[in-house]
């Protein structure tokens, strides 16, 4: 085995999210400050994410309105997919490690009992990282000898024998130790043991209902803001199992919130609709009705599949909300929920086709937000104001589209989305040296993605740069392995740049996850062509226009086997159907010497 790297825990228990990852950065980052900085600059969001603690050492260079918001401010919330994301820059980060100081092993105890980040982490370690490299090891539980010492253990051990002993203790002893164990842990000041073992101790101590659901209604306000929603719900619920709608209606409502926007974005809609439900019968607090008619307007309006959603029931519970947000009798308070309310009205107008009467919305937040509000107090919401108003702007004229977008990066310069998103505006303004610096920035400042990659590929690919474009591809396939539409453009290169075994493995790759892509079974009609099979050759151009009828490659390519199988007349035809698609060169040519071979025949 080669030399140990880090000896982790991977219990949930402990720290929540990232508990494994957490440790291991703690261990590593720094002296990995003093011996790789830039490494360290270059995954400053990602370590960060994983181990709040080291903020004491490193400042995120990459911060958004996002992530800066205070979280009565907040009004994004990352996707589901972010934990990802992270992981996937973590893994980074080690593999650039292990190049440069050679192969280790990493030793996990209790990957069993990961929270989900953990277990995307291990599973991305395990997947991406050549084992020459990294070992992981699953470890051995290190069992305690005495109670006191299993309750100082967070209680993760195994040991059945020293979990009934346990059990058995005093009801009032055993919450003396999880006090002093909570006490202990707080002390610390780590932000990560607050979503883990500080939550256990204190729900086991002698204040459940006090002490317990303040530190899982803490625990829950950091890891929603995180995007650790699979860590939300569990928080969540073991937070309602102990707290009063009576007595702490406040405390219930807040966790319950929290859930429905983790299970929104995590696409469990009728969990979040059912939480809501259950809300607004057990309170008669107005602004729990005025979330949650919010909440479930965008439910119809996003989050329900397709076929269930409702933009007239979505109406009818924005305009709830509007009502009741424009009773509240504060100003500042009032101009803000009336404004986040109407943005939800905007979005419903633009569903229903009216980017007029959404436009004016959008206006009107816009210039009530900087009539209230003063520079620093609103900016991620009057950015996120902007950003639609950029989106309607861009949908009609994409130039405008692109001074809006310029308007929102000056607010919020390290949101990749935005960079992105005015990339894929640049390109269809022809303007394609920008749209790269765009898609290079939007790679720069954000976490590891496929799509500015992916769309970057394209782009290079359209202007001729085939190493680049091939770059851009190998790194989207090696961060989403069945991302079908990089497989079918990097077969397409590899063959154009003469790799034909690289070209039948991305065929087969693509084919896998979907039998019958016509673009892939036109590339391995090329290939058996290449390899002197034109009957293979045949059936493939024959079955990819049969997927898509409008392939105008694979009619010429049909043509091209054709006139070499001498059947001249069919070779036309062909070329005659990749002409009514496009008008190609070659296809025009190949369709004169066609059509000469007619006339000689004849």
């Amino acid at each position: 085995m080669s030399q140990v790297l880090a000896t982790v825990d991977a219990h949930r228990r402990l720290r929540g999210p990232f508990t494994a990852a957490g440790t291991l950065l703690r261990q590593i980052v720094p002296d990995l400050l003093r011996t790789h900085p830039d490494l360290v600059r270059a995954h400053d969001i990602e370590i960060l994410a994983a181990a709040p603690e080291l903020a004491a050492l490193l400042t995120c260079e990459r911060e958004t309105l996002t992530s800066q918001a205070s979280p009565e401010s907040r009004t994004r919330y990352y996707p589901y997919a972010r934990t990802v994301q992270i992981g996937h820059g973590l893994v980074d980060l080690l593999q650039a490690l292990l190049a440069d100081i050679g192969p280790r092993t990493l030793v996990v105890r209790h990957a069993d009992e990961a929270d989900r980040t953990d277990a995307e982490w291990l599973a991305l370690l395990a997947r991406r990282i050549n084992p020459a490299l990294l070992t992981v090891v699953a470890g051995t539980d290190e069992s305690a000898d005495s109670i006191e010492s299993y309750v100082d253990g967070d209680c993760v051990s195994a040991d059945p024998a020293l979990r009934a002993a346990y059990e058995a203790l005093d009801p009032a002893e055993r919450a003396r130790l999880h006090d002093r164990r909570a006490d202990e842990l707080a002390a610390l000041d780590e932000p990560s043991l607050r979503l883990g073992a500080i939550c256990h101790h204190r729900e086991h101590g002698s204040d459940p209902h006090g002490a317990g659901v303040a530190a899982l209604s803490a625990a829950l306000g950091d890891c929603i803001l995180a995007g650790h929603y699979d860590a939300v719900l569990e928080l969540g619920r073991r937070c309602l199992d102990l707290a009063d709608w009576a007595t702490q209606p406040d405390q219930c409502w807040l966790a319950t919130v929290k859930m429905t926007i983790a299970l929104s974005t995590m696409g469990r809609a009728d969990e979040a609709m059912a939480l809501y439900d259950e809300a607004c019968a057990r309170s008669t607090s107005p602004s729990v009705h005025m979330q949650a008619a919010y909440g479930r307007a965008m439910l119809y309006t996003r989050y329900f599949d397709e076929a269930r959603r409702d933009l007239r029931k979505a109406s009818a519970w924005v305009n709830t909300a509007v009502s009741l947000a424009s009773l509240l009798p504060e100003d500042r308070r009032r101009a803000y929920n009336l404004t986040f309310n109407e943005n939800g009205r905007a979005l419903i107008a633009m569903h229903l086709g009216d980017p007029a009467e959404a436009m004016r919305l959008i206006d009107a937040g816009i210039e009530r937000m900087e009539a209230t509000f003063t520079a620093g107090e609103r900016d991620l919401h009057l950015s996120v104001l902007r950003y639609n108003r950029a989106q309607l702007i861009a949908r009609q004229a994409p130039a405008d589209g692109v001074r809006e977008y310029t308007a929102v990066i000056g607010l919020d310069p390290h949101h990749p989305d935005y960079y992105a998103e005015r990339a894929g505006l640049l390109r269809r303004l022809g303007r394609s040296a920008e749209a790269l610096a765009d898609y290079d920035a939007a790679i720069a400042v954000g976490l590891p993605d496929v799509e500015p990659h992916y769309n970057r590929g394209d782009l290079y690919a359209e202007l001729g740069d085939l190493d680049a474009a091939l770059a851009d591809f190998d790194r989207v396939l090696d961060l989403e392995p069945d991302f079908l539409a990089a497989y079918v453009n990097r077969a397409a290169l590899r063959y154009e740049l003469g790799d034909p075994a690289g070209a039948r493995a991305d065929v087969a790759a693509g084919l896998d996850l979907e039998p019958g892509q016509p673009h892939l079974l036109c590339t391995r009609g090329m290939l058996a062509a290449d390899a002197g099979d034109l009957a293979a050759a045949v059936a493939d151009y024959r079955a990819a226009l049969l997927a898509e009828p409008g392939l105008a490659g694979a009619w010429t390519n049909l043509g091209a086997a054709m006139f070499e199988l001498g059947d001249a007349a069919e070779a036309v035809r062909c070329f005659d159907r990749a002409l009514a698609v496009e008008d190609d060169p070659v296809a025009r040519a190949n369709r004169a010497a066609a059509l000469s071979a007619v006339a000689v025949a004849a």
